[in-house]
């Protein structure tokens, strides 16, 4: 019997997750096969359990299994200091953030530094609560950025912890003339929407109409039309693996990453919420998703 097990999609219609044994990945050139102790659920993993594919078309390398295969490429040591349950919140939200905000295809920022050069421009963040968004909001001040960033009246203390310069909150009813008010004065160098449903489409929508065109780089795609003021690209994680991405996949997880984390420059953000034991739980923690969580990134322990 394999070691192995994995949460299964078994059809094509599937929108439950199965928990059936799985082969030992054997890693090939540049590869190595961790052996998971926690899990973290992701958002966007309940959003398109159907009908697209989640991550690349390789069972090998799924996340929901107890011995994934990973790319060399995107593995980081974790300090002594911080907990596995900690770092856990950080892997996909790093390769997402960092896809969005440096590769040549979408906002092509220049990469995070230690002490990075002011750049005199602004990013708006949306979501800057959520896990890709917390993490966005830190690479975007490591790389010379001011960020203005939107989240719940009760996450701002989490977001300007994190180094925004402005918050403001989505649930506003002003929130549009908000954001157009923060922003006017500002050098607009873009948009980033970390959450990407038609709830937080139209509002950006609206705020770019005042402000003028800007590139938009959204994390899952528009389901109907949006302002043609949203100069909009859609990032997708495996891109940090194509030829354009691989410099800035090595720079993050070979450099950045790696010293960020030692030095306490990058934090595990928002904090990781242990919710149950055991793979065969996955698909309860994606519908807790679903429901709506706030500031909290869910675990699962394998």
């Amino acid at each position: 019997m394999s070691p192995n097990q994995a949460a299964w999609s078994l059809a094509s219609k599937a929108k439950l997750l199965v928990v059936q044994d799985a082969s030992m990945p054997k890693p090939g050139p540049m590869q190595v096969v961790i052996q998971s102790k926690v899990i973290a659920l992701n958002p966007v993993e309940w959003k398109v359990q159907y009908c697209m594919v989640l991550g690349v078309n390789d069972a090998r390398f799924g996340a929901y299994q107890r011995y994934p295969l990973v790319y060399e490429t995107l593995v980081s040591p974790v300090p002594e200091h911080m907990s596995l349950t900690q770092a856990v919140v950080l892997p996909l939200a790093i390769t997402t953030a960092a896809v969005s905000l440096y590769h040549p295809n979408h906002l092509a920022f220049p990469l995070p530094q230690k002490d990075p050069i002011r750049t005199g421009k602004t990013i708006l963040i949306w979501g800057g609560a959520s896990s890709v968004g917390a993490t966005a909001v830190q690479l975007a001040v490591a790389s010379g950025f001011k960020v203005v960033a939107t989240a719940s009246k009760r996450n701002h203390d989490l977001v300007y912890s994190l180094g925004a310069s402005l918050v403001l909150d989505y649930k506003s009813e002003t929130i549009v003339d908000d954001a157009v008010a923060a922003l006017e004065d500002y050098d607009l160098a873009g948009c980033y929407d970390a959450i990407s449903e038609p709830q937080t489409l139209e509002p950006l929508g609206a705020i770019l109409d005042q402000l003028g065109p800007h590139k938009v780089c959204l994390v899952v795609p528009p389901t109907k039309e949006v302002s043609h003021n949203m100069k909009w690209t859609f990032s997708m994680t495996f891109e940090i693996m194509d030829d354009k991405g691989k410099p800035v996949g090595d720079y993050i997880w070979h450099k950045y990453v790696p010293e960020a984390l030692a030095d306490g420059r990058l934090h595990p953000k928002p904090d990781p919420l242990v919710i149950s034991r055991g793979i065969e739980t996955i698909q309860d923690g994606l519908n807790r998703l679903k429901k709506g969580v706030s500031a909290q990134k869910l675990i699962v322990e394998v």
